[in-house]
């Protein structure tokens, strides 16, 4: 099956069973199958009347009790972008699926490009933190959709799923597992009788047990800075507190989040950085560079936020250089030249989008930081 449907295979696999969307290219596919499935495992699926509305009625679902997701692309992503910044601060667990596509504004519809990756960070105003994979690969649509879901539930906040349209649209073998073999964390409803539950009081871990309409606790869900009660404050010391809760619940955990792959890292005097389906053009690059004798090694970001800062500082001490392919004209490379912090040239391998890279252009790259 193709990406689009294997994220879809996903999240029902992952016990999604509510998604508010709204059509786009060439995000569609999701939705439609999901459309078509969700009778057949009792769920829902509504298209809203924009993506300004589908983000929102995504998280009334999920107080309502389900898991939930919407998908989009493009312009699409930019309006969701004030309903992002609203689940970050009412901690409401939600997948966003981006199948990015050229921009800015309309741009290229059916062509592909990862140039939302800066967007999904700081998209929103205010400080808040998210968890955003890239897939590159059918089989890791399915994968990683699943990983999404999970740690939406873990950590309460918003996951972006950055998908891109050649990933979307590729079709290629996927293995879909017994469900008794799927690892799926179920949502953390309190326990605590009405009266003795405070929406916002977090243990020491940061995140706070959720509730559902229907379980008898009075609950405020508001996107104004409120306090353990989930009422509005106005205080300088209730924002304090909040904000840096919100912040330090994934910061703190950045160690266990941070997901790559390294393939000969170690002794490289190159490092390849790349992500979704430029990963899979910059292993021929590689392996055109090691042909040539050089020493190179790849890292794969497959959670781009949190970024592996920490991981790439350490090879910063240990290589000559970084090259950065990516579908857009400058984004990514700007966090692994902030983490290298001058230990370490880092050589940026820019596309426009529309298509993906010639390995023979990252190759040429990797043979200049080489150098």
């Amino acid at each position: 099956m193709d990406g689009d449907h294997a994220a879809c295979e996903g999240a029902l696999a992952a016990g999604c069973r509510f998604v508010a969307g709204y059509p786009i290219t060439p995000s569609t596919e999701v939705v439609e199958r999901f459309a078509a499935r969700i009778p057949l495992v009792g769920g829902m699926f509504i298209q809203m009347e924009d993506e300004i509305a589908s983000s929102i009625a995504m998280q009334g679902g999920c107080w309502a009790g389900q898991k939930v997701m919407t998908v989009t692309s493009g312009p699409g992503l930019s309006l969701m972008m004030e309903h992002l910044g609203y689940a970050a601060i009412t901690e409401t667990p939600c997948v966003i699926v981006d199948v990015q596509r050229g921009g800015p504004s309309t741009g290229l519809p059916t062509l592909p490009a990862q140039a939302d990756m800066m967007q999904v960070k700081w998209g929103s105003h205010g400080d808040y933190e998210i968890i955003a994979l890239c897939p590159n690969s059918p089989q890791e649509c399915f994968d990683l959709m699943i990983k999404a879901f999970n740690l939406a539930e873990t950590y309460r906040c918003p996951v972006m799923f950055m998908m891109d349209e050649v990933v979307g649209h590729m079709t290629e073998r996927v293995v879909i597992p017994p469900a008794d073999q799927i690892d799926v964390v179920e949502r953390n409803f309190t326990k605590k009788k009405p009266g003795e539950y405070k929406p916002y009081a977090a243990p020491p871990d940061g995140v706070p047990e959720m509730v559902k309409a229907g379980m008898g606790h009075r609950i405020h869900v508001t996107g104004l800075t409120h306090d353990e009660r989930g009422y509005p404050s106005m205080t300088v010391a209730t924002q304090e507190k909040l904000g840096w809760r919100l912040v330090n619940k994934i910061r703190k955990n950045a160690h266990q989040l941070v997901d790559v792959r390294e393939d000969g890292v170690e002794g490289a005097d190159v490092v390849v950085v790349s992500f979704g389906i430029t990963s899979r053009v910059a292993m021929a690059a590689v392996e055109a560079a090691r042909a040539k004798g050089l020493k190179v090694g790849h890292l794969r970001l497959v959670i781009a936020w949190p970024f592996p800062a920490a991981r790439i500082r350490e090879l910063a001490g240990k290589v000559k250089a970084f090259v950065v392919p990516e579908l857009n004209l400058g984004q990514m490379v700007l966090e692994v030249e902030r983490a290298a912090a001058g230990r370490a040239k880092t050589y940026g391998c820019p596309h426009p989008g529309g298509t993906v890279h010639e390995p023979g252009v990252i190759l040429e790259t990797i043979m200049e930081a080489a150098r």
